[in-house]
């Protein structure tokens, strides 16, 4: 049995493989959560730093617990192994372990 919807914020960037692949787990189990892009505002790259207490991005923040540095498949197994959700095979509509262009 699957927790009540939980509260998700994510700091992402515009366009990178680790950001599209932790929107892609999310919308894959119909997750709604609120995006900070730490491109766009510089302010939510602040925020980010003292809330994970490092610079590295994705992260995602679920029912307050922070989960650092991330990719889409690290937060679809800790949300599977915390009883957010039951796995899905469904394919995700991104690849969800790949890095930005520039990592790449």
């Amino acid at each position: 049995m699957s927790k009540p919807t939980p509260q998700i914020t994510v700091y992402l960037k515009t366009y990178c493989g680790w950001s599209q692949g932790v929107r892609a787990v999310l919308a894959k189990y119909g997750l709604a959560y609120e995006e900070k892009d730490i491109i766009r505002n510089p302010a939510f790259r602040w925020e980010m730093e003292q809330r994970s207490g490092q610079s590295l991005s994705p992260c995602v923040v679920v029912d307050g617990k922070m989960l650092a540095d991330v990719s889409g498949e690290e937060v679809e197994n800790w949300l599977v192994e915390n009883g957010y959700v039951e796995r899905s095979d469904a394919a995700p509509e991104a690849p969800i372990s790949s890095p930005c262009a520039h990592e790449a």
